[in-house]
């Protein structure tokens, strides 16, 4: 007899489990933020990538934008949260993949069609996002990827107020979190190969 248990990953899910197993976390809060989401994949499995799996949360994508020639990160004033952030947000049934979302993102709000670094898996990070009228405060699940602009050519899109380009060694005077210099740290060790 075959032993019985739960079907094997497939798509999407498969996909994810992948590549987050395969990224190599080398800080305690990435290894923690890597814990985490692997955590949430093999609990919530496909619900993982709703927004509406609340308890407690779900997957986000979003994306470090570089211009040829590197140097400065593309940010977003986030319409709802009021705060410069990397370009995300949630993921929709058609995205393939958290990759796709990024992307798709990076497109609506800042009207970018990027395109994908060699190594494109930057960062993970789990923050909590707070309660609003008919939603609980939840966690946000984010794998941040590092992609490339076209050209530094922008437009403010869908849920943002505004989008700017800021140098690197910018991003501390900028009110940003630990989260976002830990990702600066490695976007300036991968920017040689843009």
């Amino acid at each position: 007899t075959r032993p019985v248990g739960p079907p094997a990953p497939t798509g999407r899910l498969a996909a994810t489990l992948a590549r987050i197993t395969a990224f190599e976390a080398s800080d305690p809060a990435t290894v923690e933020a890597r814990r985490a989401v692997l955590g949430l994949l093999s609990s919530a499995g496909e619900r993982a990538f709703e927004r509406t799996h609340l308890e407690p949360g779900h997957l986000t994508a979003s994306a470090w934008v570089l211009p040829p020639g590197g140097g400065v990160v593309l940010l977003v004033h986030h319409a709802h949260l009021g705060r410069w952030l990397q370009p995300g947000g949630h993921v929709e049934p058609e995205d393939p993949d958290l990759l796709a979302t990024a992307l798709r993102e990076v497109e609506e709000e800042c009207g970018i069609r990027a395109s994908v670094h060699p190594d494109p898996l930057l960062d993970l990070d789990v923050h909590r996002i707070p309660a609003r009228p008919g939603e609980p405060a939840h966690l946000h699940f984010d794998v941040r990827f590092l992609l490339v602009a076209p050209s530094r050519a922008v437009r403010t899109g869908d849920g943002v107020r505004a989008v700017r380009w800021v140098p690197l060694a910018g991003l501390a005077g900028a009110g940003t979190d630990a989260s976002v210099l830990r990702s600066a740290a490695r976007i300036a060790a991968r920017s040689a190969a843009v």
